[in-house]
């Protein structure tokens, strides 16, 4: 097996990924590296290791059924090769089932595991022979085993949703989450307009929508992995369109002074810089020089003027601002990704129930440092991407409490008619998957510093 076939690059990239990388940014990566490869391999590759990774929890429950070793006790790497053979299996039509066993048998060996090859091909040829006698459960007899085990969530996540949404809506909502995410984008409106993009997506051959809430957000089927047309050029920016409302919330305009903590990688600054037209000074900050540097040759790639990036860690006191020196904040802060896991599949295996304390502990050392830097009638805007109860409702309780200068701003009071489904009568913004337009799970909360 050559080491350009897609079997062979999944393998690497989940054993990678396994290891602590980030599976959308290591995919790209490989993506840039193989230009050459056809489009369907491309595609086959993608959906290998997202699929894999999404259903790990399916995957494992089938073969412990019929694997003489529970999965726990099986070496990391077969344990890898054996998902994606049981993948290709029970999800994959389209590939046949002596092709499935036999492209992972060649693949135990092109990795030096022959050792194992006989136990693979043997799992896997059970599990195609017994597939149809898999005792799957169900929602009606066990929700929690239907969650776990059907729908791969998490026991920790799957008990929290059925007490907080019901079984049925979270058993929705743990489906939706194992679709691709829809490929959104933002039109960057410092060099193109939306129908000047559509027609230019549209010329391509992808088909076009404009996103439900988001005015310059665009929806596109049919793309194949690699860039679109104006994407090199910075005319469009990949970005959810849950993502693109942020900067809306925050309600900047020109000749403010804006800051966003922890702005990597740059969407919603480069957004920020485009609502305000280049006419506001906007800081970004991260926390890591690598990134940082991304939202700089993004900026410049994109058009954004009146831009500075700062390296900082914004739990202390930074060096580059004054008290009280900027009229709006952007904390889109660093959370347990809850509601991505469309996107970021392997957070479902890596996130603990006891990882949100030391979580909300550094959300509240950003906040502290955002609220010391608010001038006076500023405007603070708290945003995270998951819908836990300790990072959102509860970080807001607490900084009302803190901090009695800031005081909460209802968004409903602040928002266009069409956008009143995602605002809670708490006043703050919270999307699902599973309600609205596809997007990811938002959670904002706004405050202004009163005098």
């Amino acid at each position: 097996m050559k080491k350009n076939d897609p079997r062979y690059l999944a393998f690497d990239l989940l054993q990678r990924i396994e290891e602590g990388a980030f599976s959308d940014l290591a995919l790209d990566g490989v993506l840039q590296r193989e230009q050459g490869m056809d489009p369907r391999d491309r595609g086959l590759l993608t959906e290998l290791v997202y699929g894999s990774l999404r259903l790990q929890a399916r995957l494992d429950y089938a073969l412990n059924q019929i694997s003489s070793q529970p999965m726990t006790r099986v070496e990391s790497r077969v344990r890898i090769l054996l998902r994606l053979g049981a993948y290709q299996l029970l999800q994959l039509d389209r590939v046949p089932t002596r092709a499935a066993v036999h492209t992972t048998v060649e693949l135990a060996k092109a990795v030096k595991l022959d050792r194992a090859s006989g136990f693979i091909n043997g799992v896997l040829r059970n599990l195609d022979r017994k597939r149809d006698e898999i005792r799957w459960p169900t929602l009606e007899a066990k929700p929690l085993d239907y969650l776990m085990h059907w729908l791969s969530v998490p026991r920790w996540l799957s008990k929290r949703w059925i007490r907080e949404l019901g079984v049925e809506e979270a058993a929705e909502l743990g489906e939706v989450l194992l679709v691709p995410a829809p490929l959104s984008v933002r039109v960057n409106t410092l060099k193109t307009g939306v129908e000047k993009a559509c027609a230019q997506l549209a010329e391509a051959g992808l088909q076009v929508r404009g996103t439900v809430y988001a005015p310059e957000g665009l929806i596109i089927d049919g793309a194949a992995p690699g860039s679109l047309p104006g994407e090199p050029e910075g005319e469009i920016q990949r970005q959810d369109q849950a993502s693109i409302l942020m900067a809306h919330l925050l309600g900047a305009c020109p000749g403010e002074q804006i800051l966003d903590t922890c702005a990597a990688p740059g969407s919603k600054t480069l957004h920020l810089c485009a609502l305000t037209e280049n006419q506001a000074q906007v800081t970004a900050v991260d926390v890591i020089p690598r990134r940082a540097e991304l939202i700089r040759s993004a900026g410049m790639r994109l058009g954004a003027e009146n831009l500075t990036v700062h390296v900082a860690d914004m739990t202390r006191p930074p060096s580059f601002a004054e008290k009280e020196s900027f009229d709006r904040i952007l904390v889109d802060a660093p959370c347990s990704g809850m509601g991505v896991l469309r996107r970021n599949p392997e957070t479902r295996w890596r996130r603990f129930v006891s990882d949100i304390e030391g979580l909300v502990q550094l959300q509240r050392g950003i906040l502290t440092q955002a609220v010391r830097l608010l001038k006076p009638g500023g405007t603070l805007l708290y945003s995270t991407c998951t819908p836990t109860v300790e990072e959102t409702d509860e970080n807001v309780a607490w900084l009302l409490e803190t901090f009695p200068e800031l005081g909460l701003q209802p968004l409903q009071d602040q928002v266009p008619e069409a956008w009143l489904p995602l605002i809670e009568k708490t006043g703050f913004f919270r999307s699902w998957p599973h309600r609205h337009d596809g997007m990811d799970g938002f959670f904002a909360a706004r405050f202004i510093r009163q005098g």
